[in-house]
């Protein structure tokens, strides 16, 4: 007599921990396309080369509900604009924000009318060789593929390109293809364990990601940029384990909004309004979109008591460099371009630019071929909307290490960049 099997719901057997992650994760992935211009430094000659564009494709990642995505430098480098489609099929126009071309990340927003599913954000520093991943992203266009495989091996380094080498990548076989470049690379939990960036030519089974600890700590300088440039609160924090999930004051500057609000060094963040702070990247996000003299309720952790604080921001210090050092150093006269006049010029995602002037002869900008009518929007990983950006990053203590300086122009309806190598003055 045959036994009796025990029904069994099937969505018991097949909703694995690989599709919970999946299913997840889908909200907060996002399609991105756009026409790329493919362009090439210019010559010495003065003449920069033929440029030809092409659509292109990629993957990215909801970081915060107001709309900031991150995704890969090279993926949104150069391209017109920027076009985000969302899990629910809904589209959007994105701005570019933030980037960092060094580590090949990058930050861009859009405005959604409501608050948006962000990623589940884990780490990787426990990562172990032989532990489940799941790659999700827009490979070959075809939109939120989920393909699976396992950590090949931890802390590779891969030169991609001439202009790109990743030094501490993780590597998997989980299938990434052109189009993945930018989407999450997630642990059996569901958490964001990386971001997926490259393939080797060639080779199968054979795919990279960065560390998510890199892009959390990358996403944080970013945010920390675009908040520079609004409003400063005398801040340091400390360096630490991302299994610590903390957030240590290290330095108060004197005479800051941090000091006149009581914060010491040593204190943990706990809360900046109704905000759990955890990270360097909880707290640049908490203060997102402030204003000067906005207050910030703080609360901290000292000496194993909750301590409240009322912070005001302040507006951030004034630029000391003068606008002839712009002229001294790189060539350049630039003047500001009315928002109007640059939207009705140029079909682009930069938000405005600085029209060049006068190029000086024999300058770093006349041996890139900048000539006057370029439209100067972008300088190493800064956008130039106005002067006073340009006078941020000349006005900068480690200029010197972002030599030769990497720039952006529009001229006529295509985008161009070069490097300008600045002769920096040694003091005596």
């Amino acid at each position: 007599m045959l036994g009796t099997v025990r029904a069994v719901p099937a969505s018991e057997l097949r909703e694995t921990p690989i599709v919970r992650a999946v299913k997840a994760a889908r909200p907060a992935v996002v399609n991105i396309r756009g026409e790329k211009t493919l362009i090439t430094t210019a010559g010495t000659n003065g003449q920069i080369d033929a440029a030809r564009r092409v659509n292109g494709m990629g993957t990215g990642v909801i970081i915060d509900s107001r709309g900031y995505i991150i995704t890969n430098h090279h993926v949104v480098d150069g391209v017109r604009e920027i076009q985000i489609t969302l899990a629910d099929g809904r589209q959007f126009i994105a701005e570019l924000v933030a980037r960092d071309p060094e580590t090949d990340l990058a930050i861009i927003k859009i405005n959604a009318p409501e608050p948006l599913t962000v990623i589940n954000i884990g780490t990787s520093s426990d990562l172990m060789p032989g532990e489940s991943v799941v790659a999700v992203g827009n490979a070959y266009g075809y939109e939120h593929t989920a393909t699976r495989g396992i950590v090949s091996a931890l802390h590779r380094a891969v030169q991609v390109s001439d202009a790109q080498f990743y030094d501490d990548l993780i590597q998997t076989d989980a299938s990434i293809n052109p189009g993945n470049s930018g989407g999450p690379l997630l642990n059996i939990d569901g958490e964001m364990i990386g971001i997926n960036v490259a393939v080797r030519a060639g080779a199968q089974g054979i795919g990279f990601a960065i560390p998510v600890d890199k892009v959390v700590r990358v996403a944080s300088e970013l945010f920390a940029q675009i908040n520079e440039k609004r409003v400063r609160h005398g801040l340091e924090f400390a360096d630490t384990s991302p299994l610590e999930h903390r957030l240590v004051v290290a330095k108060v500057e004197p005479e800051s909004p941090a000091a006149e609000a009581g914060i010491e060094p040593g204190d943990v963040i706990v809360r900046v309004g109704d905000i759990p702070i955890r990270s360097r990247l909880d707290f640049q996000r908490a203060i997102l979109d402030k204003s000067p003299d906005d207050e910030l309720d703080i609360v901290v952790s000292r000496s194993g008591e909750e301590v409240a604080a009322d912070l005001a921001l302040a507006a951030p210090a004034a630029s000391t460099i003068d606008h002839d050092a712009t002229w001294e150093l790189l060539g350049l006269r630039l003047e500001p371009m009315p928002a109007d006049e640059f939207n009705r010029r140029f079909r682009t995602h930069y938000r405005g630019g600085l029209l060049i002037t006068e190029v000086r002869p024999g300058s770093p900008a006349a041996a890139q071929g900048l000539r006057a009518g370029d439209v100067l929007v972008g300088m190493h990983i800064w956008e130039t909307v106005n002067l006073e950006n340009v006078k941020y990053i000349m006005n900068r203590p480690d200029l010197a290490s972002l030599l030769p300086l990497k720039f952006y122009i529009l001229r006529g309806n295509d985008t161009y960049y070069g490097y300008l190598s600045v002769a920096m003055h040694q003091d005596p």
